[in-house]
Parts: structure tokens; sequence; C-alpha cells
């Protein structure tokens, strides 16, 4: 079969012909891939920087957000059967911890897992997969269009569902709702398609939802923002350090954008009991001069919580999927242009190397 294959360390990207792979134990599934969506990673991966081959092998079959249709199952699957819509979550466990053996990879303690695509085994930038069905998280048909979406919401599902657990384990002598986010001001920092994605869910859970970005409003991602109820601060008009100032304290703040000085300086934004989960990864070693004083003060003195989160569990990827339906049903026009584009897999090197401003999610097709 076809893969988009890489040699881990350089920009050799190239389309490979491998071995199908089969169905060898009871509960294993083996899905026709449909769609995978590229991001940052892929990009990364392809321009020489992190990834990681199988062991004993020297090239890695990219790609992680993964769509696709069941083709075969195992004598023991029952969370699927054939004909119906999946994904494969991303992560697989050490093995050894607590964690990786409650089925929570995620949350690894050793940092010796694999990601399929990314650290030591192969991704889903192919014709066919087969994987465990602990990690095949079903797609109903109604919503199989944006099934590719469901890795890079699941990021969000899990940023989300961990500011509010935190929540509201600490204030639950305070609030009076499950949902904490009703109402409350939430910063979205960077509009890509994680940012973008998060904008919907906590749209959906009641929030007043501002996106920051710096590409011009007339564009598409602020455009599909504002549609859904969200208000755009272009980035390039106002110094980060004074968004409180002119839009009010932040409640909670969502960061995707992964550039280390943005990261530290929106602290400055949170508000009395606020939280704020950075998702993004920031690159280069250069120092940043922050004012660490004045936000460890703050910090302290308004009760904030800073917390990093990366990756997402199979009960994330399942909010995921709700959250699609729900922005489906809700906003159908907005979510149908998320995806911005999708070219036949033998011209992956199109989006794989190059973006627009325009650019939410591209996916390569593999149909």
């Amino acid at each position: 079969m076809k893969a988009i294959a890489l040699e881990p360390g350089t920009t050799n990207v190239y389309l490979a012909d491998v071995e199908e792979p089969q169905i060898t134990a009871e509960d294993e599934v083996k899905i026709k891939v449909w769609q995978v969506g590229i991001c940052g990673t892929d990009r990364e991966e392809a321009g020489g920087g992190r990834a990681d081959a199988p062991e004993n092998k020297k090239e890695l079959i990219i790609g992680h957000e993964m769509f696709g249709q069941v083709v075969e199952v195992g004598a023991s699957v029952k969370a699927v059967m054939v004909g119906d819509y999946g994904v494969f979550t991303v992560r697989r466990g050490c093995g050894q911890c607590d964690a990786c053996k409650s089925n929570r990879s995620d949350m690894c303690y050793t940092g010796e897992y694999t990601e399929r695509g990314i650290k030591g085994a192969d991704g889903f930038q192919c014709e066919y997969v087969v994987d465990k069905e602990q990690y095949l998280i079903p797609v109903p048909e109604q919503i199989k269009d944006y099934g590719v979406l469901t890795e890079p919401m699941s990021v969000a599902a899990k940023a989300i569902d961990e500011a509010l657990n935190i929540q509201q384990a600490r204030l639950k002598d305070i609030i009076t709702t499950e949902n904490w986010l009703e109402g409350k001001r939430v910063l979205v920092a960077g509009i890509g398609a994680i940012g973008l994605l998060a904008a919907f869910a906590l749209r959906l859970k009641g929030a007043e939802v501002f996106g920051m970005d710096i590409v011009p409003e007339d564009s598409l991602r602020p455009q599909l923002l504002q549609a859904i109820g969200g208000q755009y601060i272009n980035g390039n008009d106002i110094d980060v350090m004074d968004i409180d100032d002119v839009y009010g304290e932040c409640d909670f703040i969502f960061e995707s954008a992964g550039i280390a000085k943005l990261q530290i300086n929106l602290i400055d934004g949170l508000g009395i009991n606020g939280i704020y989960v950075t998702t993004g990864i920031p690159s280069g070693e250069r120092p940043e001069l922050i004012m660490a004083a004045e936000i460890i003060q703050q910090m302290v003195l308004k009760n904030q919580v800073v917390l990093g989160s990366v990756n997402a569990s199979p009960e994330h990827y399942r909010m995921a999927v709700d959250y699609l339906k729900a922005a489906v049903d809700t906003w159908p026009e907005q979510m149908k242009q998320v995806i911005t584009e999708k070219v036949p897999y033998k011209d992956f090197g199109k989006i794989l190397h190059q973006h627009s401003n325009e650019e939410i999610k591209v996916v390569v097709d593999w149909l």
C-alpha cells in the first residue's frame, strides 16, 4: 500500500510502498483511511524537526489526525462493526506507570510512551491502519464529513475539561452549577484549528469568547469566530499586556499559539480565581525578558492557576465527537468552512510544506 513517510531528522519526505497491515489478534480493528489532517507537528517533522522512527527502522510514516471506515474486525471486537466509522487515538502507553496502565497515556509519568506518526510508531498517512479496539473511537455517520477534526478537537476538549474540573473542585463551595463556563469571559489565544475548535466548544458551553490572532479581521478565521458569537482581537493592534484594560480580565485563557513570550505575558490578562491552560509547544532557545516578579505576585494574590495540557485520553476523544456533533447542529454553515482544503495523497507536498492565512484545517484525502 502507499504511505507518506520521512527519514527522521531530514527533510526527505516521500510516497512509499509499504506492507499493508493485517489483523493478527482478536481485539484488533482494521480501518480504510479516508482522511488525515495536517498540523504544525507534521510540518515540523517534514522540516527536519522532532520525529522518531519505530525501533530498528529508518523511516517513519507520518500523520496522527486520522479518520476512516472499518473494513475488518477481530473476533472479540464489540465497539464497531464493518462499515462503521472511527478514529484511532495517537499515544500508546509505556506499560509501566499507573497512568498508562489505566489507559491514560496522555498523563504518562515515565515519558516512555510512543505516538503514532510522531514518536516511535508509524502514523496514519497510509491506505490502511490496524490497531487495538481500546484505541478506537467510533464516529457517527452523521458527522463523517467532520471526523478528521476529532483529534484536534480532543486537544481542546481535554484542556477545557481539566479547567472545569479544577475550577469546580476548588470553588465547590462558591459556584452553584456544574458548568462553570456559563457566562465567563474566555480568551482564546491563537485561532488556528485547535483554537477555533476550542472556541466552538466554549461557545457551546455558554462562554463569552474573545479570540486573538494576527490575521486581518476580514479573513476566514475571525469571520467564523464572529459568526458563532465570538469577538476578534487583532494582536497587531494591541499590546498583550493591555488586553485586560481594554476587554476586561479573563476568567479562563486557552492558549494554542505556541509562542513563548506571548504565553508568559498572557498571564497578565487573567482575573481573580482565573485559570489559564496552555496547549502550544514553543520552539527555539532564545531567552525571553519577562516581568517575573509582577507575574508571580499576581498569580499568588489573585488565586490563579496556570496549567499545561497535552494529548488527550479516550474519554476526551469521545467528548470531541460530542462537541463536533453539537457544533454541526448549531452552526452547520460555519463548520463546513473549517476544513479549508483537501488534496489527494499523491499531492501531499502541496499542503505539507506551505500554508496561507486562510488555512484552518487542511487534509490529505486517501479515498
